[in-house]
């Protein structure tokens, strides 16, 4: 076999070697409660609550238009004997709290997912 025949030998190319360099461990650094475990808690806190504030001023802003509803001729009428006011605030106002409740709790554990995958080694 001649020298142009002969398949070259393969060499790996390394553009840059990691000599010394820090392999960070989230889970750890959470677990160890150090700055980067306590940064990493912070954004999932700051996270859930603001999530709780926004549900929140949704919640507050829909029931507190109810007053604003009821001023009008909706204040005056009745349904099925009873006056839509009371209605409204007796029996529609705990479906809508059910629902922000649930929402709420969705978000708050995709929130959860989201920063045991960020903390996943």
């Amino acid at each position: 076999m001649n020298a142009e025949q002969r398949k070259p030998v393969r060499e790996r190319v390394v553009l840059a070697e990691r000599r010394g360099a820090r392999v960070v461990r989230a889970r750890v650094e959470v677990a160890e409660q150090t700055e980067v475990g306590a940064v990493l808690i912070g954004g999932l806190i700051r996270a859930q609550f603001g999530l709780a504030v926004r549900l929140g001023l949704v919640t507050v802003v829909v029931l507190g238009a109810l007053p604003l509803v009821f001023l009008g001729p909706l204040g005056t009428a009745t349904v099925f004997g009873i006056r839509l006011p009371w209605l409204l605030l007796g029996v529609a106002a705990y479906p809508l709290l059910y629902v922000v409740g649930r929402i709420y709790t969705r978000l708050a554990e995709r929130n959860e997912r989201d920063f045991n995958e960020l903390t996943r080694d």
